[in-house]
């Protein structure tokens, strides 16, 4: 349903992405090294549910419009291309970020939190309605290759999520050092650039 180039492309960009040290990651992290991996998987579970969610919202309702509007198309090539340099700027200059406080409680209330931090997370939807597109070929319907995007994200997600839960102990210490921070997200952002700049170009119509 996906060109296999695109897919790859696809993947790896949103691998780079959810690799940048962010809010889930220290959260979870945090989460599964104080209160144990049965929290740390309940909270899993709860972010990706929120993704699922905001990722159906966001792309799906625009599938239909990429196929009739090509002038939306060209607006979310630039867009994504814009975005994906912000993330890297952003990431550049950053140190590193808060995560939301933690608190002893049942697993019902983690999956709770993880949901709600990622429904609710502007960014996951920018992300899903503007870089998503860009990997969306023109000669086949959106539709399914949206979706298989979308999912495609979800995994990579949850995946390296569950890798945290279940190294939390060194990831947290690893995420904790300020100059060990500094250097991932510098590195991960050049990525950034050189993949916004990859796409821009190559999903010209």
């Amino acid at each position: 349903m996906v060109a296999p180039a695109l897919l790859l492309g696809f993947a790896i960009t949103a691998l780079i992405i959810e690799l940048t040290p962010g809010p889930n990651m220290a959260w979870l992290a945090l989460l599964s090294a104080t209160e144990g991996r049965k929290a740390g998987l309940a909270a899993t579970a709860g972010i990706a549910v929120g993704l699922l969610l905001i990722a159906a919202v966001s792309a799906l309702g625009l599938a239909a419009l990429i196929d009739n509007h090509p002038a939306i198309y060209e607006t979310l090539r630039w867009a994504g291309a814009l975005f994906l340099l912000y993330l890297a700027w952003e990431g550049w200059r950053a140190a590193g970020e808060s995560s939301p406080a933690s608190t002893r409680s049942g697993a019902a209330r983690h999956a709770w939190r993880g949901f709600v931090i990622n429904a609710l997370n502007p960014k996951a939807a920018f992300f899903f309605v503007t870089v998503l597109p860009e990997f969306v070929s023109p000669a086949m319907p959106a539709a399914p290759q949206t979706i298989t995007l979308a999912l495609t994200s979800v995994t990579i997600a949850t995946l390296i999520h569950l890798a945290l839960v279940l190294m939390a102990g060194s990831i947290q210490a690893f995420i904790a050092d300020e100059a060990r921070n500094r250097l991932t997200r510098r590195i991960l952002s050049l990525a950034l650039v050189a993949v916004a700049i990859w796409l821009f170009i190559s999903a010209a119509r």
